[in-house]
């Protein structure tokens, strides 16, 4: 069975993966934010940052590319 593949910005991706990836980015973004507390608000926008940066290099590595790329040989 082939898995559910939709197009977003002219890219092919999982939808399964693409939900998982987002709860991932969200987790880890809020996860480092609640960490700086209430008082230090310009410390909760870096490691907020941080932490979008930390799941976004987390789902690169769990989740490979589902392109398919086609080479044709240009003739002269």
């Amino acid at each position: 069975m082939k898995k559910p593949l939709i197009e977003i910005w002219g890219d092919v991706v999982d939808s399964k993966e693409l939900v998982l990836s987002i709860f991932i980015i969200a987790t880890t973004t809020m996860t480092m934010y609640s960490l700086a507390g209430k008082e230090d608000r310009t410390l909760g926008l870096f490691l907020g940052l941080a932490g979008a940066v930390i799941g976004f290099l987390v789902t690169v590595y769990l989740f490979k590319p589902k392109r398919i790329i086609h080479h044709e040989e240009d003739e002269l």
